[in-house]
């Protein structure tokens, strides 16, 4: 789709904080490609900002200022809204440090195009085939509630795709989740592929089993060994009901 500041960004989202590790993160595809560049912007302990449509990516960084500084995310919303004359052209989310979740739709936007917000959790689309799309991962997401972040925002991205995703289909995607450091804890892109949730699916399925490894070994470097016999030796007593 084509409007007048140029390609519409048909996508749909999903970013939430998670309340009991606050943990951040956002799942996301589009019909062009490299979205993990340009959309999902996140600050362990600050907050989540997704920007969509036709894209600002200067937004994301600015409201992450703005809720460094203890801006509510509703007044970085505000304020980022006021200070972008294409606010009408653009959708973007905001959830905060207190899981304070809030997003904003411009009226350029095409249909289907909105935002379901709850508490700690902010599900988004425009140029859908329906509401469903973005209804569909907020349900999943919510009836998840007590598996990892991670596991959960994949979750949620499949199940938007499967209940129609957005016209054009998807050609990339990007799962982001960060916890206490500065570097993100999952960070996983599929910047072209003609089915990108599945490829992303398969790299979380392989990734996923490592994540504890890689947050662990900084400050273990020589306990752990080689990733992949971790990852086995892990397998194997999980298998043999033992705890690792």
């Amino acid at each position: 789709m084509l409007g007048p500041l140029g390609e519409e960004f048909s996508t749909f989202a999903i970013s939430a904080r998670c309340a009991e590790t606050g943990k951040f993160g956002v799942a996301i595809s589009t019909r062009p490609m490299a979205v993990g560049t340009r959309c999902p912007f996140v600050k362990p302990g600050v907050g989540v900002v997704v920007t969509m449509a036709v894209t600002d990516p200067r937004l994301g960084p600015l409201g992450l200022r703005l809720l460094g500084l203890g801006y509510s995310a509703a007044k970085t919303l505000d304020e980022i809204a006021v200070s972008d004359p294409h606010i009408e052209y653009r959708q973007i989310s905001v959830i905060d440090r207190d899981g304070n979740a809030v997003a904003r739709t411009g009226a350029q936007n095409h249909d289907w195009s909105g935002h379901f917000c709850e508490p700690g959790m902010v599900a988004m689309g425009n140029g859908l085939i329906s509401e469903r799309t973005a209804s569909a991962m907020a349900d999943t997401f919510k009836a998840m509630k007590g598996d990892d972040l991670e596991a959960r925002l994949m979750a949620a991205l499949e199940v938007g795709r499967d209940a129609g995703g957005q016209h054009g289909g998807q050609h990339s995607a990007a799962l982001v989740v960060y916890r206490a450091q500065e570097y993100p804890l999952v960070d996983l892109r599929v910047d072209e592929h003609d089915e990108p949730i599945g490829e992303l699916r398969r790299l979380f399925d392989l990734y996923r089993p490592q994540i504890e490894y890689y947050e662990t070994r900084p400050w273990q470097p020589t306990a752990l060994g080689v990733v992949e016999d971790w990852v086995e030796a892990r397998a194997k007593a999980k298998a043999a009901g033992v705890k690792p």
